[in-house]
């Protein structure tokens, strides 16, 4: 087919990776403008921008849809179908009615559930079992369109925002080349969501990220790991930020929430409002992430000794 690509980060880029493999013509990549970034904050190119460039795509990097021009130009391509992935920009409806077939959009979530922005962090904080990839025919709402092909993985105790893009990614990719090759049989139809059953994944804030050691350990848990990569569970300790990256929950009930309650190799195990963390990767601010077992070699801590909240300052102390 004749395919109007639009994406932005890694997850996006994998898609565009399979759709050239699959042998489509991919007549124009859309992608957002170089933004800064890292220490130096230069402007830095998306992924998808650096794989369009490696295979020679035509590009374009719009700040908006909503101009005529943008739109006659995307008019002029003549394309079948336009696939969306983790694009940022709205697609208004003049632009979703040029494509012959429309607007696909690959979703990380099971549509109708985590509808918006941070799905796959949304799914680990809530502690679902499971998530997936939606194909879905796109219109004018936020995640709204008609369902057209579906498939889940479990996600497991071990997953972090990370290892689910990850593979969220890659069944992302398979999943748009699926849907496209049953669009001529006649088998891609759209299903109507169920509103009902539809819940928002708000954008991530860092205010989010900070540790309530009131929660249970699981919930807990569950935050460090969503948090992983960006932007970092945290927490204070000794007067400093400490950021946690690996950490687990385990059975038993001691101390008072953000109590160090035992200290050993394997980790820092600290009372929570239900259960216990071990803390087993850390990272001082300003440092690098490091084992526990490397960060009790140069920061002695001693039981009785608590991490601080500045959701329950005052509990800290009693």
């Amino acid at each position: 087919m004749k395919i109007i690509f639009a994406g932005t980060p890694v997850f996006a880029a994998a898609a565009l990776d399979e759709l050239i493999r699959a042998g489509h013509e991919i007549v124009m990549v859309l992608t957002q403008p170089d933004r800064p970034a890292g220490r130096g904050m230069k402007a830095t190119a998306s992924a998808v921008k650096l794989l369009a460039g490696q295979h020679r795509l035509p590009l374009s990097q719009p700040l908006t849809l909503k101009t005529a021009e943008v739109q006659d130009q995307l008019r002029a391509l003549h394309a079948d179908v336009m696939v969306v992935a983790a694009y940022g920009l709205i697609l208004p409806q003049a632009v979703l009615d040029i494509p012959r077939l429309g607007c696909l959009n690959i979703h990380a979530s099971l549509l109708p559930r985590w509808r918006g922005a941070a799905p796959i962090q949304r799914a680990i904080l809530a502690g679902d079992r499971e998530t997936g990839i939606t194909i879905m025919q796109m219109d004018a709402g936020l995640d709204t369109g008609g369902i057209l092909l579906i498939h889940s993985i479990e996600i497991t105790p071990e997953d972090t925002t990370q290892s689910l893009h990850d593979k969220l990614s890659s069944l992302g990719a398979r999943s748009i080349v699926e849907a496209l090759s049953l669009q001529p049989q006649g088998k891609l139809l759209p299903e109507v969501q169920d509103g009902t059953q539809a819940c928002y994944a708000a954008k991530i804030t860092k205010a989010e990220a900070e540790i309530d050691w009131h929660q249970s350990a699981q919930q807990i848990d569950r935050l460090v790991r969503a948090f992983n990569p960006n932007p970092g569970a945290y927490t204070h300790f000794q007067g400093n930020a400490l950021k946690i990256w690996q950490a687990k929950a385990i059975d038993g009930r001691a101390g008072k929430p953000g109590e160090v309650v035992a200290i050993d190799q394997a980790g820092i195990t600290v009372a929570c409002g239900s259960g216990l963390l071990r803390l087993e990767t850390v990272q001082k601010s300003g440092g690098k992430k490091m084992s526990v077992a490397d960060f009790l070699a140069g920061n002695p801590v001693r039981t009785g000794e608590c991490f601080m909240s500045a959701l329950h300052p005052a509990a800290m102390h009693e």
